[in-house]
């Protein structure tokens, strides 16, 4: 839209010689043209930048070769950017894994963890360093700072272990480093179940299908979940061995030494040169049996005389079901069948669709001849198919929002120039999809939701340039190219500086920190990419466009006809509501006061909790986790009867397709997974149901609203198998640890866990607050022998034999492995006493124990200590080299955001004592509590929440900032850019109750909306003020100049804002993007009627600042 006045109100144009001049050289003035276009080139030249560029483009050969070589950039950039549902987000994590013998949770925390601490937080972009600690065994976690690489990351945890082993204990037997980044996330996992053929047969084939899988291009990390490793058991009788005066050290040195074969050098025999091997490898559980151990009066012992050796699957220590629901296909179904899931993951950069694509073309071609008739494939996850769709849902929106552009630019503009203008949008569109891959972004919803929310004004500059060329032309009376030259400088730098704002507007916002950074960049980034674009676009392609398809003279006399009769319909419209606020002080007063009330109004539905607010609203995932944790020491089959349970009450819910259950073992992680440490889940008592549901579009129900039906159908149940059960739905944006957490603080381990448990009640009765959980561990014993060292010291016996003995009896003592060409996996050889026999303290205590004094003598276990019964270690818990307990809990409902649960746990603590003493302990909200307080620390969602809107809030001021500066520098004064200004805070007026009349949340997207419209909204002020300061330059007076453009720029603004409109439109029923919808669609609705009275009356109480002619000011003084 141009910032001048449209046909019927320029003076050369208002005059009745326009349109006689017009139909007079409608047969072409040849020399007039031809004399015009001679001085182009000079004309250019002094209208500016704009100029020059259309100068030089308006009729090159090159302009077409240019916009056809955008164009074909641009479709190879659609074609070849990988494709995504959601960002990218690096946040690199290191897990290092430690082995402490013998060592207790606290002397592993002290001795092992707390200096890798200390070391670990020493490095460079490391954001916070976490531990766990229990008997003999630790964790330490490294998170890094989002964006860091991950393999610097990596090499900087290696060379500093590397580099001070020498603070390691000596006992430490394992440092396992394992870096993870989110391109560790299976996009794939494919379950294999079977009714007929066992896990352990399933395990063999899932290896099989995924060494197939795996020669796909791009594909990442893969591996298989469930199924029974197959082994060769050694189980040795304690009778037996006691009665041939063996022990199991002597069983265990045999068949180690029997299975050493290697090779040993080569030899050259004349002109041959050979390999020299020697020993024996065993080759199954047959070999092992025929191993003779001793001689007993001159006959061989074997194996098998004191030793039951099988081949089979290993004891099942973890276990894999799969059941059908209510919509799944019912060809086949499932109960609880048993299952393995293979899971894939691809590349770093590589294109999920097309990676998950040829997975699944790979699998067809493997059925039937790898995949037998008895075993079923069930895709369980496939991110490259919802990215997908997703991608192409938003791609449609993204077309449906370019034709609601075309259909108002052409009531707006007319078809001619909306021709132009619409042949723009490909070129800026494709374009900045292909800027997307090479800044290395993907294409993926938040990128598209960039396009999408651009799309609306990017079409702005290239209106603005074809509506000046045309009514220039008309003016003129001659389409010729120098005129249209003249008129792209004359709307050059009001159509820059306009641009810069929006600019000034988005970029502040790419500069967000936390995990909420790298999520939401694309819409700043590419916002601001497509709109550069669009300034190109508009001073090289509309131009050439505008020559190219100029009209004639007549058509542009009937359009204006038109225009004035439109104008004259605002004129009736405009000047009643504007000139009676001009005139009368009082109604001025009372405008200015219902502004202020409706404001106020707006802004109050927050904290009175009309409108609600949340980081990001919940999502509609195909797909929820059931996490269950029973007791610490429960028994894997009572884990799995209570995992089978709740999945016989999950197949009563229609939606859900299909369900996996895995016990014992971690379900292949998501990025939730992945941050929260899912992947760890290995112990017995602990099990995961995934659930898969119908697509969204087959559903009426949200994942969120099934979300809840679950968790209160599985309540009950769960508390009848005293089970703690987590209704996981997948996040809408960066994960964290859960939505409420309390990291709390105090100076003893028994204050701490006190004011933990206390907390974790607080967090139950809250309303709205649910799945509430704390990490510490329920109390409960473990079996220790203690021996008796006088007793072992007279048989002769030491400590570390017994130990060892004992290990080899209990623990699945693994003796080597035997090598199969045909197996990918190895055959371990296990040596452990029969599951009867060990699962009875009294049969261990007939276990043969060899003396280690030289005499060829066995004592019974029993003879040297006795078993007894002991508190097991708790868990021992740091952050950040400080020791902590977490609370943790869901939000479900209206109130979902954590800020509501934690006031009302901030009201509860009002009257609370801690069990040290301590009254009232509050919880920090920016950062942990001073040191040697009793206090918790508030993080979990609020964390993100409180980054996010802080570095909005920062990215908010940024922009007015540079706004105003801007503004300083073009109209060079202090006074025009605080009233061009002006209606920015107005849009709240209107995205507020916007948010309450749709029932939705002010979120992250929302205020994101809110800052872009800061940009839009200030363009709109900037064309009235430009308008109203060329006429006050032209002599009117201030009064004058401010209702002429209030009334000219009327259409104008409403069509901008009407194509932004229509382009939010096409986002409002994304869940994640609603609100940033929502912003942008009400906010205009307001501020655009505001705008064109407040402008006007801001630009009158300091007509002073406009200058201009000199009755025009003195004219201005009497009228302020």
């Amino acid at each position: 839209m141009s910032n001048h006045d449209p046909v019927d109100t320029h003076p050369d144009a208002s005059s009745d010689a326009a349109p006689n001049t017009a139909v007079q050289n409608d047969g072409r003035d040849e020399s007039r043209d031809k004399r015009s276009d001679e001085h182009s080139d000079e004309t250019g030249k002094g209208r500016g930048i704009a100029g020059q560029i259309a100068a030089y483009f308006i009729d090159s050969p090159l302009t077409p070769l240019l916009l056809l070589a955008t164009l074909g950039i641009g479709i190879l950039g659609l074609l070849t950017t990988p494709r995504q549902e959601d960002p990218d987000i690096s946040v690199p994590m290191v897990d290092i894994r430690l082995r402490y013998p013998g060592a207790s949770s606290g002397q592993v925390a002290r001795l092992a963890v707390e200096p890798l601490e200390r070391l670990m937080s020493e490095l460079n972009g490391v954001e916070h360093v976490y531990s766990a600690s229990r008997r003999e065994e630790g964790l330490v976690t490294v998170r890094f700072e989002v964006g860091t690489p991950i393999d610097p990351a990596v090499v900087a945890v290696h060379d500093t272990i590397e580099s001070n082993l020498d603070q390691v204990p000596p006992d430490l037997t394992e440092w396992l480093v394992q870096p993870k980044t989110i391109d560790d996330v299976p996009v794939l996992t494919l379950t294999l179940w079977s009714e007929q053929i066992d896990d352990a047969r399933l395990r063999m084939l899932g290896l099989q299908l995924l060494q197939e899988l795996k020669q796909v291009e791009n594909t990442g990390n893969g591996f298989v979940v469930g199924g029974r490793w197959r082994e060769i058991s050694i189980e040795p009788q304690p009778e037996q061995l006691r009665g041939y005066g063996l022990s199991l050290d002597q069983l265990a040195k045999t068949i180690r030494n029997a299975n050493a074969g290697r090779g040993t050098g080569s030899i050259e025999q004349g002109a041959a040169h050979s390999a020299v091997s020697a020993g024996h490898d065993l080759e199954g559980a047959w070999d092992i049996e025929r191993l003779v151990i001793n001689s007993e009066g001159g006959q061989p012992v074997y194996v098998r005389d004191v030793a039951k050796v099988t081949a089979g699957p290993e004891h099942a220590d973890q276990a894999v079901f799969f059941y059908t629901g209510p919509s799944h296909p019912a060809d086949d179904s499932a109960n609880g069948a048993g299952a393995v899931t293979i899971a894939i993951a691809k590349q770093s950069g590589a294109n999920g669709v097309a990676v998950t694509k040829d997975l699944l073309e790979r699998l067809e071609q493997l059925k039937g001849s790898m995949i037998p008739e008895q075993v079923q494939v069930a895709i369980t996850r496939n991110y490259g198919e919802t990215a997908d769709r997703k991608v192409n849902e938003l791609l449609l929106s993204l077309v449906g929002a370019t034709a609601a552009v075309a259909l108002l630019s052409l009531i707006a503009i007319g078809l001619r120039p909306a021709l132009i203008v619409l042949a723009v949008i490909p070129v800026v569109i494709l374009m900045t999809v292909w800027s997307a891959g090479a800044l290395g972004f993907t294409i993926n919803r938040v990128s598209l939701f960039a396009l999408i929310f651009s799309i609306g004004i990017l079409v702005d500059d290239a209106t603005v340039v074809v509506e000046n060329i045309f009514r220039r032309w008309l003016a003129e009376g001659a389409t010729a190219k120098a005129v249209a030259i003249d008129a792209v400088g004359e709307v050059g730098n009001p159509t820059i500086i306009a641009t810069l704002t929006v600019l000034a507007a988005l970029l502040p916002m790419g500069f967000v920190t936390g995990m909420m950074g790298p999520y939401m960049r694309p819409i700043p980034i590419l916002g601001s990419v497509a709109m550069l674009f669009s300034l190109f676009a508009a001073f090289v392609f509309t131009p050439w466009l505008a020559y190219r398809l100029r009209p004639k003279l007549a058509a542009l006399e009937r359009s204006a006809r038109r225009e004035r009769r439109l104008q004259g319909w605002i004129d009736r419209a405009y000047r009643p509501l504007i000139e009676p606020l001009i005139e009368r002080r009082p109604a001025r007063w009372l405008f200015l006061i219902a502004i202020i009330v409706a404001f106020v109004a707006a802004v109050a539905m927050l904290p009175l909790k009309a409108v609600t607010v949340k980081m990001l609203p919940y999502d509609n995932k195909p797909e929820i986790d059931v996490v269950i944790d029973l007791p610490e020491g429960t028994s894997l089959p009572t884990t799995a009867n209570a995992a089978h349970q709740l999945a016989q009450r999950l197949r009563d819910i229609p939606e859900v397709r299909s369900l996996q259950a895995y016990v014992g073992t971690a379900a292949p992680f998501d990025f939730n997974g992945l941050v929260r440490h899912y992947y760890l889940r290995q112990d017995p008592w602990l099990a995961d149901i995934q659930v898969r549901l119908l697509d969204k579009e087959e559903r009426a129900r949200s994942s969120h609203a099934i979300a809840q039906a679950v968790r209160e159908q599985l309540t009950p149940l769960a508390d009848e198998h005293d089970a703690h059960i987590s209704v996981v739905e997948m996040p809408p944006g960066p994960p964290v640890l859960q939505t409420l957490v309390a990291e709390v603080y105090a100076p003893s381990p028994a204050g701490r866990r006190g004011f933990a448990e206390d907390l974790t009640e607080m967090f139950a009765a809250a309303d709205g607050v649910v799945d509430v959980d704390n990490r510490m561990q329920a109390p409960h014993s473990r079996w220790h022998f203690q021996v008796d060292n006088e007793k072992a010291s007279r048989n002769g016996v030491d400590v570390d034999s017994i130990t060892r003995n004992l290990a080899m009896a209990m623990g699945g003592y693994s003796l080597g492995d035997i090598a199969q060409d045909r197996s990918l996996e190895p055959v371990e050889i296990k040596l452990q006493l029969p599951l009867a026999t060990r699962t009875q303290l009294h049969r261990l205590g007939e276990l043969p124990i060899p003396a280690s004094n030289g005499e060829r003598r066995m004592v019974p276990l029993a003879e040297l200590g006795r078993f007894i019964e002991v508190p097991a270690d708790p868990l021992i818990y740091h952050k950040d080299l400080r020791p902590v307990e977490y609370v943790t809990a869901g939000m479900e409902g209206r109130l979902g955001a954590p800020i509501y649960g934690m006031l009302q746990v901030e009201q509860d603590l009002e009257d609370y004592v801690a069990p040290d003493g301590t009254k009232a302990p509050r919880g920090t909200l920016t950062g942990p509590p001073t040191p040697g307080t009793t206090a918790f620390e508030w993080s979990g969602e609020w964390t993100v929440t409180y980054k996010t809107f802080r570095d909005l809030g920062i990215a908010f001021g940024a922009a007015l900032a540079l706004i105003y500066l801007l503004l300083v520098a073009e109209f060079r004064n202090f006074i025009h850019p605080a009233v061009i200004m002006a209606p920015i805070p107005l849009t709240l007026i209107g995205i507020v109750p916007g948010h309450w009349l749709l029932g939705a949340e002010f979120t992250a997207t929302s205020m994101i909306g809110f800052i872009a419209l800061a940009g839009i909204e200030v363009r709109n002020s900037i064309l009235l003020v430009d308008f109203a300061q060329d006429a006050v330059n032209r002599g009117l007076s201030v009064r004058e100049a401010v209702v002429e453009a209030g009334r000219t720029r009327l259409r104008p603004v409403w069509v901008t804002d009407l194509t932004m409109m229509a382009g939010a439109f096409a986002i409002l029923f994304d869940p994640i993007f609603q609100g940033m919808a929502i912003s942008l669609l009400f906010g205009p609705i307001v501020a655009v009627p505001l705008t064109l009275i407040v402008v006007p009356l801001g630009c009158i109480a300091t007509g002073w600042a406009f200058g201009g002619a000199k009755q025009s000011s003195k004219a201005a003084e009497q009228e302020a």
